[in-house]
């Protein structure tokens, strides 16, 4: 899955990568959260534009968004057949401009950024050395009964490859700048063609640490957010699991005495 990222690259740099016509002047953005403005590009009667949708995917035959729950990514395996995506894979596919993303492993509870305190550690994952990505995405209209009307997004996701396996078994969908027409064009691409593009990143393309769980909380929002807990090891290797409790010594002599008072061990997140 992805549930929180980051956009860290100038407007200018976005904008020379994406190659849309605005020039939009954004802050970088270190904890992207669910329900928050995104920027993406799309087609707009065949050129390439810049929008802010709603992140949370409200597929247009929802009556009332308040009781539906948002859908933040689509598993890239069903989304030509899921009735939520399918009439958006068909037309309407986007990109997300992104600087890397966190994924939380799990160590003892529930995945993600919700669990009980204790139970994950939060990694953040981006190209090798810098730079903007592209991850795939498919966006929505929706109108209320009102005339109300809400354009959301989300993003689509697939399998994790060799170097984020460790950290958790999905990754979202990083579509390559050779790949951009053929998934932005869904008047000419159908969306059984574009579905090739849903595929594990190459294993050599990105790069992880352990960041501080101070992502947790959507409030925060800085570069520290970034930084690395513990010095990295090489990312293209496999991650260490989560190390397990020291064991206890071994039980005294009988003749001697067990310092009063003496602690029992304790165990570790």
């Amino acid at each position: 899955m992805c549930g929180r990222y980051a956009i860290t690259s100038s407007p200018e740099a976005i904008r020379a990568l994406f190659r849309y016509g605005e020039q939009p002047n954004f802050p970088p953005r270190h904890n992207v959260a669910p329900t928050q403005p995104v920027p993406v590009v799309r087609l707009a009667d065949g050129v390439r534009q810049f929008a802010l949708l709603r992140w949370g995917l409200i597929p247009a035959w929802v009556k009332d968004p308040r009781g539906f729950s948002l859908l933040i990514n689509a598993r890239g395996e069903s989304v030509c057949d899921k009735p939520a995506f399918r009439n958006a894979m068909k037309r309407r596919r986007c990109l997300l401009p992104a600087d890397g993303f966190f994924e939380w492993q799990a160590t003892g509870g529930p995945t993600g950024p919700e669990g009980p305190k204790g139970s994950k550690r939060p990694f953040f994952i981006r190209k090798r050395g810098g730079g903007a990505l592209a991850f795939a995405g498919l966006w929505e209209a929706w109108m209320g009964p009102n005339g109300e009307e809400m354009e959301t997004v989300c993003i689509v996701t697939t399998r994790a490859n060799h170097t984020l396996a460790p950290i958790h078994d999905r990754m979202p969908v990083i579509v390559p700048p050779e790949g951009f027409d053929l998934w932005l064009d869904a008047d000419h691409v159908d969306a059984l063609t574009a579905s090739a593009l849903i595929a594990p990143a190459p294993d050599g393309l990105l790069e992880a640490w352990e960041v501080s769980t101070a992502v947790n909380r959507t409030a925060n929002d800085s570069p520290d957010l970034l930084a690395r807990l513990t010095p990295a090891a090489d990312s293209t290797a496999p991650l260490p699991a989560p190390a397990k409790p020291a064991a206890k010594p071994a039980t005294p002599p009988r003749r001697a005495q067990k310092p009063k008072g003496a602690p029992d061990q304790g165990s570790l997140f």
